[in-house]
């Protein structure tokens, strides 16, 4: 299994590169990025559409009819659709969310980003994400991006994954602190 999960990530490093390559030479890195967000959100929001690619059933023309025709009306660049009936030609889209994984880092890298995971026990106000965004960019020197999720189980604070450092401070974890000491005395 970490074999198939390794030439998976391994396609799709190659294709991640090619295609940032070929953005960033004809300067559309921005729309680049446009699609893969949009590409993110689609695939987010449709189990459908994670199964067509995945799938080994479904033939090679209709999943190139039906990424052309998913890429058309959602307006995807020319080279991000093409890359996409390249892969569906090749029977690699299912690599498709590791692409666009590997390509926006490569994008974040160029821009001097880093993406900092979040996760915390309620949604985080606009005021509240900026705030956090300054203080991470202080702590490592970069513009710092926030992919936040909501965990209501936390029960309060937060956990911040930033590269290999993980920040915890979250109200569920002083509890497991407190609850481990506690047992360690008694």
């Amino acid at each position: 299994m970490a074999e198939a999960a390794s030439i998976s990530q391994g396609i799709a490093e190659r294709y991640a590169t090619a295609l940032f390559e070929l953005s960033k030479e004809t300067g559309a890195l921005k729309t680049l990025e446009t699609d893969i967000d949009a590409l993110k959100d689609v695939l987010a929001g449709s189990p459908d559409l994670g199964a067509m690619i995945a799938s080994p059933v479904i033939s090679r023309g209709d999943q190139a009819k039906a990424v052309a025709a998913i890429a058309g009306k959602m307006g995807l660049s020319p080279l991000m659709t093409n890359t996409l009936a390249l892969m569906s030609e090749k029977r690699r889209l299912f690599a498709l969310p590791q692409v666009l994984s590997a390509l926006a880092g490569l994008i974040a890298e160029e821009k001097g980003e880093v993406t900092a995971e979040v996760t915390a026990a309620t949604k985080l106000s606009a005021a509240q994400a900026k705030k956090l965004a300054e203080t991470l960019k202080a702590k490592v020197g970069k513009t710092v991006k926030l992919n936040t999720t909501v965990d209501e189980s936390l029960i309060g604070g937060l956990i911040v994954k930033l590269g290999s450092t993980m920040i915890d401070t979250s109200v569920k974890s002083k509890l497991a602190s407190l609850q481990n000491a506690m047992k360690e005395v008694g």
